[in-house]
């Protein structure tokens, strides 16, 4: 959990612990309050400590429980302000590349199960070298970020040991469009490509190809990843979202699962990269 994060959740803790000793009715302890809320009297202290993430209706009960209910508003805000937590791409990108791989590469590495989709580039995991080194030099460009490039793409290349780890399982789902995208070289393009081609088949791997005449039930928008549905991490163009409410993580997930359904696999996802190769190649 990143450290803007977890100091969002004390913040709100402090201001949750001034509220129940500030009840109008006299000072509560916490066993008063977890007395009073139905709660184990360990949960406040988690709450106030900002080792637990209040839910809102933990928030309501909070502040009907000390006596100001008009509280809920604020502490309310202050949780929405958190939920979504933003990582804009100036700070992340001040010292290159490198870190925000590195920092990827430690959440991928707790996890088993990560579902993609990526509606206009090839996905990290399943880059080749030279492809993910294209990528981050277009966007070095645009950020005016340090280019630490070889750096970052080799820590890139080390996220994708995971796949060949026992027991793991990456879902990918990619649209046809990225498939043509020419974000690299030419050359660069057709290695990629053979390359995705490769990992059809292979037991930790499920891609699926979402192709540009299929019909879809939604918008094939922004991509994001879906790590042990626990954490999302999706990508604009000003930041990056570490999302971890289970509400917002089962709605990507829902998303994916929709988009899923006008995915095609295996020959057919085979005949949909094939297609791509030769227009590549012509």
């Amino acid at each position: 959990m990143s450290t803007d994060y977890q100091q969002a959740r004390e913040t709100l803790g402090i201001r949750l612990r001034e509220l129940r000793l500030q009840s109008p009715a006299g000072r509560l302890t916490g066993t008063q309050l977890a007395e009073r809320l139905g709660w184990p009297h360990s949960k406040v202290y988690k709450l106030e400590g900002g080792r637990q993430t209040a839910t809102t209706d933990d928030l309501r009960a909070w502040a009907d429980g000390v006596g100001r209910p008009q509280a809920f508003d604020e502490l309310n805000t202050r949780l929405k302000g958190f939920e979504s937590h933003i990582r804009s791409w100036r700070r992340q990108l001040s010292a290159g590349h490198r870190p925000v791989q590195d920092s990827w590469n430690s959440e991928v590495d707790r996890s088993t199960t990560i579902r993609a989709w990526e509606e206009a580039v090839i996905p990290g995991m399943l880059q080749t070298p030279e492809y993910a080194r294209a990528i981050f030099l277009r966007y070095a460009d645009l950020h005016g970020s340090t280019r630490d490039t070889d750096e970052a793409v080799r820590a890139r290349m080390r996220r994708q040991e995971w796949l060949y780890r026992a027991g793991h399982r990456f879902h990918a789902l990619v649209w046809e469009a990225a498939l043509h995208a020419l974000v690299c070289p030419p050359s660069v393009l057709t290695a990629q490509l053979d390359r995705l081609a490769g990992v059809i088949g292979m037991d930790t791997v499920e891609l699926g190809v979402v192709p540009l005449n299929a019909s879809l039930r939604i918008p094939a928008a922004n991509g994001f990843w879906v790590l042990d549905e626990r954490l999302v991490i999706a990508e604009d163009w000003h930041a990056e979202l570490w999302l971890d409410d289970a509400d917002l993580v089962t709605s990507y997930l829902r998303v994916w699962e929709t988009l899923r359904e006008s995915a095609v696999y295996g020959a057919d996802a085979q005949a949909v990269i094939a297609r791509a190769q030769r227009s590549t190649r012509a």
